[in-house]
């Protein structure tokens, strides 16, 4: 989108995040739990095992926290049982929402939901209203300066499927979510080190706000990624909040 910076986006969007870090550990935990419980607890056959830890090392959780987590996962440590649900929604503006949860009550994660979005001038709606309008992939951004043609060998050297320069001169590499961990490590070795790295739901089209729609909207998301039940919230909007 002619004069928006991805950059900027990202870097406020980290800021939001390591202001909350009081809930990092809460959510890392929860995936690491559920990625053991799905594809067991060797972190060199389950990819997202090994994607949830690399995120624990980087936020510093104890080791001891991480491995009881994977305990409880793998059914030898007594835990929680959390399932996994996505709640689909619109915005300000008509700003598609994806909203992913973890809860061991369904009932009360759906209720806290539903309040979020009506509170905060969204709706909530139907399984499948929204999700077409987001890729699910793996993503890697990397800061303005960088060699377009450096990250663009090493990252189709490695699989990926895509290299978009943007307007603010940073690169965001895509692949597909099976092919994250070979292009992570194929950057890595070409010594590429990206501000982003995950597997996420990226926007297919984007829907600018500013203005008091801007803050609005930062509002609802805000109430969505304040809830405990909450692991990621993925939106279409990008927000002028200048």
């Amino acid at each position: 989108m002619a004069g928006h910076s991805k950059w900027a986006n990202i870097q406020h969007r980290k800021g939001r995040q390591d202001a909350k870090r009081g809930k990092v550990f809460t959510r890392l935990i929860k995936e690491i739990t559920v990625a053991a419980r799905l594809g067991g607890g060797d972190p060199g056959a389950n990819p997202r095992l090994r994607l949830a830890l690399d995120k624990a090392r980087e936020s510093n959780m104890p080791k001891d926290t991480t491995q009881n987590a994977i305990a409880r996962g793998t059914g030898t440590l007594e835990g929680v049982n959390y399932e996994e649900i996505r709640y689909e929604g619109y915005g300000i503006g008509g700003a598609a929402i994806i909203v992913d949860c973890m809860t061991d009550n369904r009932t009360r994660t759906v209720a806290e939901v539903r309040h979020a979005f009506a509170k905060n001038g969204g709706n909530l709606g139907t399984d499948g209203s929204v999700a077409f309008l987001f890729k699910h992939c793996g993503q890697f951004l990397f800061a303005p300066g960088l060699s377009e043609d450096k990250v663009m060998e090493a990252a189709l050297d490695a699989g990926a499927e895509d290299v978009i320069a943007n307007e603010d001169g940073s690169i965001e590499v895509i692949c597909a979510p099976s092919d994250f961990a070979q292009v992570d490590a194929g950057l890595k070795k070409a010594g590429l080190k990206p501000e982003i790295a995950e597997i996420t739901m990226k926007p297919t089209l984007e829907n600018a706000l500013a203005g008091d729609d801007a803050v609005k909207m930062r509002k609802l998301l805000d109430a969505l990624e304040g809830l405990d039940d909450v692991q990621e919230v993925y939106t279409t909007a990008v927000l002028d909040e200048a």
